[in-house]
Order: structure tokens, then sequence, then C-alpha cells
């Protein structure tokens, strides 16, 4: 696998891995039985042209950034390990934050499908669907689907732009994309979420705390994420707002983490707009025959 020497896995991970007898031995040969170009062929929307801020970096130190077979061999196993205390805890915010029983979701940026698959488990009945720009990393979120023995559509495709029809989903949610694209770019994606949600409906950012990141250098720095200081430095509660969100509230997970909800606004009718009124009459009307 083609990960730079320099990178964030020789750096800190690699370390980690080798302190918790994780098998990179195991990862290798996972990442050698599957064809990645052929399996990705499933998924992969000959027609899309991938953003230049998506197909011009390295996300994680991996070279091509997402569009390998690298990246869902190493993802899953490098973010139990970036999420504190623990994977599942953080990811549980986004059910946490649904309110009620939906019947259609979709998981933007949905990557090897995680949080997607933790939808469907917690509502068994809607109807869940993840997209993605990468089709490799499709490829790992249907395996572990498959595996689980959960029913979701994968998609392939750009979260600010789905092809989705207006108002067609209950709940739209994110999970640690917005860190990875820049703010003009998330917040197109809170407007796409807008049209995509029926009235009333709600969206779910999971993301890292802006305010803990924008004041700790660090953890910017030791990952290789070329927009997440930019993202520190903005507000999703402002960008929900700014897309037309209402009641939005954002709630922190374990000081490194936060979930945004928002409410797409449910059309009031004007009162004061009359309402014809057809006024009774005695009068025979007589319609002529024949």
């Amino acid at each position: 696998m083609a990960v730079r020497r320099d990178t964030i896995w020789e750096r800190f991970l690699k370390p980690i891995f080798q302190l918790f007898l994780i098998d990179e031995d195991k990862l290798l040969q996972l990442y050698k039985s599957i064809d990645w170009e052929k399996e990705s062929d499933r998924f992969r929307q000959p027609n899309l042209t991938y953003p230049e801020y998506y197909s011009s970096q390295n996300f994680h130190g991996i070279q091509g950034g997402y569009l390998n077979g690298d990246a869902p061999v190493t993802y899953d196993p490098i973010t139990q390990y970036v999420l504190p205390p623990n994977e599942t805890w953080v990811r549980q915010g986004v059910i946490e934050a649904i309110e009620g029983q939906p019947r259609r979701i979709l998981d933007l940026g949905c990557g090897t499908g995680s949080t997607t698959l933790m939808l469907k488990q917690a509502f068994p009945e809607a109807e869940v669907i993840g997209i993605d720009l990468s089709p490799y990393m499709l490829i790992m979120a249907d395996r572990k689907a498959r595996q689980a023995g959960l029913e979701i559509q994968w998609q392939h495709g750009k979260a600010e732009d789905t092809k989705f029809l207006n108002a067609s989903f209950d709940v739209v949610s994110a999970s640690l994309l917005f860190h990875e694209t820049p703010p003009k770019v998330a917040r197109a994606i809170l407007r796409e979420a807008f049209r995509l949600l029926v009235p009333g409906g709600q969206v779910i950012i999971l993301d890292g705390n802006q305010k803990t990141l924008l004041h700790t250098d660090w953890l910017t720095d030791i990952f290789e994420e070329p927009y997440i200081k930019d993202y520190a430095a903005g507000s999703v509660d402002a960008w929900m707002g700014a897309a037309g969100f209402e009641a939005v509230r954002t709630q922190e997970i374990w000081w490194v983490h936060q979930v945004t909800r928002g409410i797409k606004p449910t059309p009031v009718e004007d009162s004061s707009i009359a309402t014809p009124q057809i006024e009774e009459t005695s009068d025979t009307i007589l319609v002529p025959v024949g």
C-alpha cells in the first residue's frame, strides 16, 4: 500500500497498531483479496467529475486520498483510535440526535458506512442510503453491510449535488465529512440537505468540536487533513442558519467532537389571506333540458 514514510501512519498510527497488536499482515491480505477496480465499477458513476478539492489532496497521508484501495482498508483501523473514547459511542451521537421514526435517511459522505450501518440498525424499517465520492470506500461499506445482514443502498456521488429529488428524505446526516471539505463546500452541502429534506425534516452533522480544534493546534497538525483548520475556524451552527435551518443546536461529545442538529421549517399558512366565502341563496336555478 502506497503510504509516505512521513505520514500520520508512520509518525502516530503505526506505533498504536504495534501497541495494540493489530495485525498489519491481515490488513495487507484483505487489500490483496479484493479486485478494487472491478469491484468499484459496481458503484462508479462514469459521468461523475471529481471536484478539485477532493481529487487533488492526500487525506490521512495516503497517496491519492480516498480514490484507491488503500483508503478503505486503513480507514476503519485508523478511525477507531482517533475518535476517543470510543468510536461507536461517538457515532451514536448521530442516532441519539434523531427524533421520531424517519422513513427515509440519507447519509452523506458515508465512507466505509460505519454510521450508515448504525442508522439502519437503529431504524430498521427506514430506507437508508449512503452516498460517497469514493467508489472504493463504497466497496468496504457494502461488504460490511452484507456481513451484518443489512439492506442499505450505496450511491456514488457528491454530497453537495446528490441528484436526489426535492423533499425526499426525513433525515440527512453527515459524519466526519465537514472537516474534510473547504467551508464553502460544507455550506453547499447544507443547502443541498435543506433541498432534500421534507418540511420538518432533520439534518444531523457529526464532526470535530470546532472550539476545541481551534485552540488545539497539535490536534490539527498531527493528522493530514488539508481543510481542518478552516473547518475549526468556522461555525456549523452559523452555516446551518444561513442554509435556512431552524432550532439549530450543537452538543459536545467527549470534548473532542460535536453533533449539530437543525430542522427544516414547516411552511405556515398566512392567516391574513381571507378564504373566499360562498353565500347561500334560496334562488332556484333552472337548467334547460333537451
